[in-house]
């Protein structure tokens, strides 16, 4: 009798071990299905349901692929909103009428990374931490990172650098002036982070230098550089601000394929100065290597200690004001 009750036991755990490895390979077969291909999220919005978000005169499609988030779904809905408005903030409007959003739910507490396509129209996917919670949503880049992406024509890879630095640079700008950071956080984060961007030995400029570095703060330098020349010669009325919303308003957004020069000479055209050209024409063949110590001190960003001071007299304080302080849309 006691060995069929301790036959029934190992029989039951057998089974028990079985189920429960089953779900965890389920789990795992979901999440991988989902984050598998190019064609995601595309194939995903053909049999998932979706929640339909209204952001200024544009529809975010939401879905969730199959698995378990801890917060609640109307959580993980105000993130995406505060992100889109944010960056809807910096152009002016949201940069796509219609976008196709897919979270899939991931192991782990934190957002990892996102992926943003245009060819059958806008469409992002965001591996998401099941177990991610509300501060991590509120302190997350990601996602607005990833929307920036979809306010640039779809370029070459060989300018994967402007795409890349591009997010990198608006990212943080967009949402200071949505007031979800303070400016004296981001210029420190750029301080610490845009020496990343600098040339190496051997580099052969940012067309032609294709490390991780030189893509995303090497074009983050790019763009920083820009803004403030445009401010330069606009007595600080224009920045890269509004010459990005010029490529915007004139059609270019992420479901679009443009040449890098039709993208920069559209930019410039809307701020009334060839920054952009001129700029790339220095930057894209060859390597340049900035003075950023001289730039930050220009600027008026003294470190002091694990903290920022402003130097409000500087040469550059008030073009570094207004890169942050909201625009009228």
């Amino acid at each position: 009798m006691k060995n069929a009750t301790a036959f029934r036991w190992i029989v039951a755990g057998v089974v028990i071990a079985a189920m429960l490895a089953s779900v965890v390979s389920f789990r795992a077969d979901a999440q991988s299905e989902y984050m598998r291909g190019d064609r995601m999220p595309y194939d995903a919005f053909d049999r998932l349901p979706q929640t339909d978000l209204e952001v200024a005169d544009s529809t975010i499609h939401v879905a969730f692929a199959p698995g378990e988030i801890a917060l609640p779904r109307e959580k993980l809905l105000d993130w995406i909103r505060m992100s889109a408005k944010a960056v809807s903030t910096y152009y002016g409007r949201f940069p796509v009428s219609s976008l196709r959003l897919l979270l899939v739910p991931v192991d782990g507490a934190r957002i990892r990374g996102g992926t943003t396509w245009g060819y059958r129209g806008a469409a992002i996917r965001i591996p998401l931490g099941r177990d991610s919670t509300e501060e991590v949503l509120r302190r997350d880049w990601v996602m607005v990172h990833e929307m920036v992406h979809t306010a640039l024509p779809d370029l070459d890879q060989r300018y994967g650098w402007l795409s890349e630095g591009l997010a990198v640079y608006v990212e943080p700008i967009a949402r200071v002036q949505a007031g979800d950071l303070a400016a004296r956080a981001i210029w420190q984060d750029i301080m610490r982070d845009m020496p990343k961007g600098l040339p190496e030995s051997g580099d052969q400029g940012l067309d032609n230098t294709d490390t991780w570095g030189r893509k995303y703060w090497g074009g983050a330098m790019f763009c920083l550089l820009a803004d403030i020349e445009i401010r330069k010669r606009t007595n600080n009325r224009l920045g890269l601000q509004d010459a990005m919303r010029g490529v915007l308003a004139a059609g270019g957004n992420h479901e679009k394929d443009w040449s890098l020069d039709r993208v920069l000479s559209t930019a410039d055209r809307a701020v009334g100065v060839d920054v952009l050209t001129r700029l790339h024409n220095e930057m894209g063949p060859r390597p340049v290597t900035p003075d950023l110590a001289a730039l930050w001190r220009d600027l008026g960003l003294k470190s002091q200690g694990e903290s920022l001071e402003f130097d409000d007299t500087a040469p550059l304080a008030a073009i570094r004001k207004a890169i942050t302080e909201p625009r009228a849309g």
